[in-house]
């Protein structure tokens, strides 16, 4: 969504971002053995190679087979793989079913992308004379690339992490030790009860579940100032956290006895210590490190553990310009739902957002594996509250 014609949105500088956003998903994967591009463990994590080939789809379906009359396809298959989930396109590989693509090859989906690149670059040399319009598709289509890398990122790290082997993605992985100051207790910021304003104000692009603004009313709180700790949720552990059914929801306790969990996503015993896999392979748990790889279900209990409770949403974006935030994705109390006004665009790009509003709680702040330009205070992001294998942190509120 793009609220108004933007004077950086220049077709020099879109295609400049065109390169370089391209450039960075690749760059993400260039670590990669070829088998490590196939895997998809579990439904919610998809292959590399699928996630280069649909942001490579999105292009092409979207923008060169609308706008450019004599743009024939790279593959007539193609749109039938890699499709996700938009219904009005057409028929799709199942999702759990991405990785049984074992063709095409990672080297065939590289000369996919390589094609509409090339396809692209013609098309912002002729951009003048198509509808302008074609700016916003582009843009979303950027936007969604970098989506997309941040799922390579934790898709990645799900694929190698499940390995005994514990491979090495990188010796110099960005993401590790993300040190908070525990050297004193919580602080808490205190917010007056009021009248708040909610939502995306501006001129750059926004996506549109943050759309319309609209005014909500908040009672009095506090919310903590950092995140919590590797050493504060180990705490919880001790004391018998994933013991004590009464911290839980009921579909949650039913979920840790189905999984028999005790610990965060990616930690193991080892030796009497706790370890974790991370990209640069497995480590000690740092104390000092904000907590990361926990569900909504897990944030909720340690919360009442705590005496309090998560924020909402509104709560979280009132509050955003006094809080430490970027480290990790912060399950919020709030369903993921439609704001008052909210319009869902037709056809296919209308389905980008809006047909999952159900089911799904959401998550503010942004975190070590968000592109830079998605750090808005207005970013709603949504999970299923079981998953872990984000960046996922928590905040408490009182």
């Amino acid at each position: 969504m793009i609220t108004e014609e933007q004077p950086l949105r220049s077709i020099e500088m879109l295609r400049d971002r065109y390169q370089k956003i391209r450039a960075k998903s690749e760059e993400i994967c260039e670590p990669l053995e070829t088998e490590d591009y196939v895997a998809q463990p579990v439904v919610d994590i998809s292959p590399p190679k699928w996630h280069l080939a649909h942001t490579t789809w999105f292009f092409e379906t979207f923008l060169l087979k609308n706008y450019v009359t004599a743009y024939r396809e790279f593959h007539p298959e193609f749109g039938y793989l890699f499709n996700s989930y938009y219904q009005n396109v057409g028929e799709r590989v199942l999702r759990h079913e991405r990785g049984n693509l074992t063709r095409p090859t990672v080297e065939e989906v590289y000369q996919y992308r390589a094609y509409v690149n090339e396809a692209m670059m013609h098309f912002f040399d002729h951009a003048e004379q198509y509808p302008t319009e074609w700016k916003d598709i582009v843009e979303l289509g950027l936007q969604h690339e970098q989506q997309h890398q941040e799922l390579l990122w934790t898709d990645i790290k799900y694929i190698l992490g499940l390995n005994p082997l514990c491979p090495v993605y990188s010796q110099n992985s960005p993401f590790e030790n993300e040190k908070l100051d525990t050297s004193k207790p919580l602080e808490f910021i205190h917010i007056e009860k009021g009248n708040y304003e909610i939502g995306y104000r501006g001129k750059d692009f926004c996506f549109d579940n943050e759309l319309d603004r609209h005014t909500v009313h908040l009672e009095s709180f506090e919310i903590a100032k950092r995140l919590i700790s590797n050493g504060e949720y180990l705490e919880f552990m001790e004391d018998g956290g994933y013991r004590d059914f009464n911290l839980w929801h009921y579909e949650a306790w039913w979920w840790l006895q189905e999984q028999k969990f005790d610990c965060p996503m990616y930690w193991k015993k080892a030796g009497g210590e706790w370890m974790h896999f991370t990209l640069s392979g497995l480590k000690k748990v740092n104390p000092d490190e904000a907590l990361k790889h926990i569900s909504y279900y897990e944030a909720f209990a340690f919360a009442q553990w705590k005496g309090m409770r998560l924020p909402t949403e509104f709560e979280w974006e009132v509050a955003h310009p006094s809080l430490d935030y970027g480290l990790r994705w912060e399950w919020t109390e709030s369903a993921y739902l439609p704001y008052p006004g909210y319009k869902k665009a037709p056809g296919a790009i209308g389905e980008y957002n809006g047909k999952f509003m159900v089911n799904q709680k959401v998550l503010r702040g942004g975190s070590v594996a968000t592109p830079e330009n998605h750090f808005r205070p207005t970013y709603r992001n949504f999970w299923h509250p079981y998953l872990r294998w984000q960046f996922t942190g928590i905040r408490l509120a009182r």
